[in-house]
């Protein structure tokens, strides 16, 4: 699993001047690579075929087709690379209809009306959010914090992710979203919260499907599709389908974003249209 840029700079002295004219091709082209054939490559340097395919061994593949095999697990770890050409308009909406129809297929009332209860009665609600993730997550707090106090954002800025999870227990509950490419720690944190009684909902891309069966809630976020980057429209549609939930929750929620309202007005922070 050596990355295609480590495999060339590691041998890139070695090279034969053609070779190094291939390779610097490779690395020209690394978001879109796949998507080309070898003959068009070996074009595009000014290589023979030959040339190119002796290259493509020196890297550590049997073929071209060894290094799109390699470049679409990288893909499904979530490294933003072409595999397939960039889909149109139409067919971005089609996979992005099909994302949210999966989403929501597997998220039962029952489970929504579960976790809004426990997230509108928590102590606490700690919610997690790094990389990938941070966007919905930042989304995710802001709105239940319009609804109900206590609601806080980890890691806190300077702040590590254990300074903010220490000290939870039974009464409150922590929302972790991570979406591939996940940060360093995340099943370790999540394993540490359930041994500390903290209930945990994980909203995550399948990747992370191992903790399902472990933490409090699961709730699964499709978030690929052909193209090089995600797409996070699934993980921002359903934290507004659980922010409507918890705020339906929370007898005083109304009074709380009206007051909100009110401090906006005063501290002159909301530009009104």
């Amino acid at each position: 699993m050596t990355p295609l840029e480590d495999r060339i700079a590691d041998r890139y002295a070695d090279l034969s001047p053609q070779e190094r004219r291939a390779a610097d091709t490779l690395l020209d082209h690394m978001g879109d690579l796949a998507t080309y054939r070898a003959t068009e490559l070996a074009t595009l340097a000014g290589v023979s075929k030959a040339t190119m395919s002796r290259l493509f061994r020196r890297l550590g593949y049997e073929d071209f087709e060894g290094l799109r095999e390699h470049l679409r697990m990288q893909r499904g770890r979530g490294l933003p690379v072409a595999v397939e050409p960039a889909p149109g308009l139409r067919e971005r909406l089609e996979q992005e209809v099909a994302n949210l129809q999966r989403a929501y297929g597997t998220l039962s009332e029952a489970l929504l009306d579960d976790v809004a209860g426990a997230l509108a009665d928590a102590r606490q609600v700690v919610v997690v959010g790094r990389r990938g993730s941070h966007a919905a997550a930042v989304e995710l707090r802001r709105n239940l914090a319009q609804a109900r106090g206590g609601v806080v954002f980890a890691p806190s800025p300077g702040q590590s992710l254990a300074e903010d999870l220490v000290g939870l227990g039974q009464s409150d509950v922590v929302v972790m979203l991570s979406f591939r490419r996940h940060a360093t720690g995340v099943v370790a944190a999540v394993e540490q919260l359930l041994a500390d009684g903290v209930r945990v909902l994980l909203l995550a891309d399948p990747t992370l499907r191992v903790l399902s069966g472990r933490v409090t809630w699961w709730v699964e976020c499709p978030v690929g599709y052909d193209g090089a980057f995600d797409s996070h429209a699934v993980p921002m549609s359903l934290v507004a389908a659980l922010s409507d939930a918890v705020l339906a929750r929370v007898p005083a929620g109304e009074e709380r974003i009206e007051a909100i309202d009110r401090a906006y007005a005063a501290l002159h922070e909301i530009e009104e249209s």
